[in-house]
């Protein structure tokens, strides 16, 4: 019988069948909390301090008392890779306001609650080209910048769930969201990118983007590359009109767009500039220095 993988709960690890929170925990009744998902490459978490800073300032935004430092909220992580003997993962980090009463006031929550989910996944990166999906246009806005901000990676995720529910309806992989102002903003749980002419563009903060970090690393491998690439407001219409628009995101890593809302987008396939990153930033996050070892021998020989 296969080993049930191990969940840890507020410093304690317990099987996945048996690891449970309060019916009155905040994170449950209001989504009221953040998380991040971190992936792991050969033993190695890719980009862990970004994740982990991210993490802190998401919490920062929202007045959330962090019961771990930056220091014990990684080696947390690190254990719970250990504890399931995990070479390749993903890595669910949840915050949570902690147990409070039936009331919205987050003052009368004491502790919060701290879930780490470590689950094996294979990298998306091995196939040679990467995967094409069909999006359609979403109706559902992205909250604003000056409301519930995707910004703050929280566990309020309706909207996102309503635009992918509108993409599942129409048979469609994800949805474009648009921001208040009608500019693109992002997929429902990725970033986008689009090339037109060579030169990549991006949304920017304006749009109420989440500042990715596969997003970040697809940047950095553009300016290594000689690439040009901006931030800037992208309306649907350059989208549509793209030579190549693709998705990058922790889970899903990069994704080419084949279509938007049935119109092909370039020649409906994966682009050069899409297939160039994709190889790159799968050669990158094999990189030894890209990400934190998790087993002790892999330690000594970064000298950590």
């Amino acid at each position: 019988m296969e080993k049930e993988l191990l969940v840890y709960v507020n410093g304690r690890f317990t099987e996945k069948s048996k690891a449970v929170v309060s019916v009155f925990d905040h994170g449950l009744l209001y989504g009221d909390g953040v998380f991040e998902g971190i992936r792991v490459y050969n033993g190695r978490v890719f980009r862990l301090e970004d994740h982990i800073d991210r993490l802190f300032d998401s919490a920062k935004s929202i007045g959330l008392r962090m019961p771990l430092g930056k220091r014990g909220m990684t080696e947390a992580v690190l254990d719970t890779l250990r504890k399931n003997r995990l070479q390749d993962a993903y890595v669910r980090l949840v915050v949570t306001r902690g147990t409070g009463d039936l009331g919205v006031n987050p003052a009368l929550c004491k502790d919060a609650t701290v879930i780490i989910i470590a689950e094996p996944m294979a990298s998306a990166l091995g196939p040679r080209e990467p995967r094409t999906v069909k999006l359609v246009m979403s109706s559902v806005r992205r909250d604003s910048v000056a409301g519930t901000s995707h910004e703050i990676k929280s566990l309020n995720y309706l909207n996102s769930i309503l635009a992918k529910l509108e993409a599942n309806n129409a048979g469609a992989d994800d949805a474009i969201m648009l921001d208040q102002r009608g500019f693109v903003s992002e997929a429902s749980v990725a970033n986008v990118f689009l090339v037109k002419g060579g030169k990549v563009s991006t949304p920017s903060s304006a749009a109420g983007i989440l500042h990715g970090i596969t997003r970040a690393r697809v940047i950095s491998i553009c300016h290594d590359n000689g690439i040009e690439v901006l931030e800037r407001d992208v309306t649907p219409f350059e989208l549509i009109t793209a030579d190549e628009v693709f998705l990058a995101g922790t889970k899903s890593e990069i994704l080419a767009v084949g279509t938007i809302g049935g119109t092909k987008i370039g020649a409906g396939g994966v682009g050069s500039v899409t297939r160039t990153l994709y190889r790159e930033f799968g050669r990158v996050v094999l990189r030894r220095e890209e990400g934190t070892p998790v087993y002790e021998e892999e330690r000594v020989k970064a000298g950590q």
